[in-house]
């Protein structure tokens, strides 16, 4: 199983990759921390350097997350479960990662290059709910939230049990933590609007 755990640990130091900031700073020469929410993710860069610059991070940073775990199916492909920790690996890396002094995302887009290789129809329902729930709330928080329930929702009811499915549990549930910030302002209806304007 060494494999395996060089695997791991490459998977986390890629998702400790921060590709947003790294996008903000070479497309607008700005620190996209110290700018609208201070995420590093794609809908702050979005409101930080430009809608394009959001939509270029998001496919970064979904590429990253997909990138390890692809590699890993391909290296066990009897042992999916073992491509769901290399999953949570890169989650991990990315929402704290080592270049950062383990400030990083909030997961969004790097669980979903993750699930796209895992359970591309859990995805499709995850980003219906997703375009939906934003869409009628105007809020990226609620569309993100929502959107991984019904992923773990479809991968539950798809047949996935036992240690694939408690890795992709733990991977919802990282996503919940690193949004209570969010959690906390939509409760006090102070959570902030997304404009569908252009930028």
């Amino acid at each position: 199983m060494t494999g395996f755990w060089a695997l791991i640990a490459a998977a986390y130091l890629l998702g400790s990759v921060p590709c947003g900031l790294l996008i903000g700073r070479l497309a607008v020469d700005r620190d996209v921390r110290k700018s609208g929410s201070g995420n590093i993710g794609a809908t702050n860069v979005a409101r930080t350097a430009g809608k394009a610059w959001g939509i270029v991070t998001l496919l970064a940073d979904g590429l990253k997350g997909a990138a390890p775990v692809w590699t890993a199916l391909e290296a066990w492909p009897g042992q999916p479960e073992l491509a769901h920790w290399v999953g949570l690996a890169v989650m991990i890396g990315h929402c704290y990662p080592l270049y950062l002094a383990f400030r990083g995302g909030k997961g969004v887009a790097t669980a979903l290059g993750v699930f796209l290789v895992l359970a591309p129809k859990a995805v499709a329902a995850g980003v219906a709910v997703f375009v939906l729930a934003v869409v009628l709330t105007r809020r990226v928080s609620v569309g993100s939230l929502l959107a991984v329930l019904a992923v773990f929702g479809v991968i539950w009811y798809l047949g996935a049990r036992g240690s694939a499915l408690a890795a992709s549990g733990l991977m919802i549930l990282l996503i919940f933590i690193r949004h209570w910030a969010n959690i906390l302002r939509l409760a006090r209806g102070e959570e902030s609007r997304f404009s569908f304007g252009s930028g």
